[in-house]
């Protein structure tokens, strides 16, 4: 069975930084590209970053870039985003996910 377990969420001011994990299960982990979404109120999951099985290749959407870094560590079978000078907008339930697959969120809340 699949599972994908987000934490590291919480509550922060305009500015502040947050790392983000992601523990991985029931697949092969560092044989699969994965990557973080995010769902504000009443949207669809954005994509925000990517990462390929073995961390030699990253992508992050613009609204990100040189902020957030997506990483990973495979002997742990766990995804990272780190987030610095987060921005109110940037607040929403974040995911990790596969292919078509998310896993459970963690809330990140970003005050002004």
């Amino acid at each position: 069975e699949v599972q994908l377990q987000a934490s590291g969420g919480g509550l922060v001011h305009a500015g502040g930084s947050l790392r983000l994990s992601c523990v991985a299960s029931g697949f092969t982990f560092a044989r699969t590209a994965m990557k973080w979404g995010r769902q504000a109120p009443g949207k669809g999951i954005e994509r925000v970053a990517t990462i390929n099985g073995d961390g030699s290749w990253s992508h992050t959407i613009d609204s990100v870039q040189d902020r957030f870094t997506i990483s990973r560590d495979n002997d742990k079978n766990t995804l990272y985003l780190q987030m610095h000078s987060l921005k109110p907008e940037d607040s929403g339930v974040y995911f990790c996910g596969f292919n078509d697959i998310w896993g459970q969120g963690t809330q990140v809340t970003v005050s002004s």
